[in-house]
């Protein structure tokens, strides 16, 4: 069994995230001043918003309800930046082969999120009993 989780940033699901967000955030830096408070501001808050809600999810452990509910809204951000992905490459301003990558992104972190949704007792437990076994929703974890 691997070392306990202490923290949010040590779930893979936030790492991916957060990774994720920061790529959008530095590719967006390019897209049109005419868009700064349209698409790029909507891309970056919905992709930060996913790392958002998943911090909150981890600290309302202790009530499996709302750990589970803290998790679909971060899904629900996740599932929102496909939509302004979609939109970013109809504007032209994201490539067709960079935006596949953020797609296949949001549904690693998607599937991450349900699983997490899917088996709550395996997180709302004592920090020193949480630990991250192979989940299947990346191929790495195969």
């Amino acid at each position: 069994m691997s070392d306990p989780i202490t923290s949010f940033k040590q779930l893979r699901v936030y790492r991916n995230a957060f990774e994720m967000a920061m790529r959008i955030f530095d590719y967006s830096k390019q897209w049109p001043k005419e868009e700064q408070y349209a698409l790029t501001d909507q891309i970056r808050r919905s992709s930060r918003s996913v790392c958002s809600n998943i911090a909150e999810s981890w600290f309302k452990r202790r009530y499996p309800n709302h750990f589970v509910s803290k998790l679909s809204d971060a899904g629900t951000e996740a599932s929102e930046t496909l939509v302004w992905i979609d939109f970013a490459v109809e504007c032209q301003y994201l490539p067709n082969a960079e935006a596949e990558v953020f797609r296949e992104k949001c549904r690693t972190i998607i599937g991450g999120l349900t699983k997490m949704m899917a088996h709550p007792e395996q997180w709302c437990v004592p920090d020193d009993r949480v630990s991250e076994i192979p989940s299947g929703y990346l191929d790495s974890d195969a």
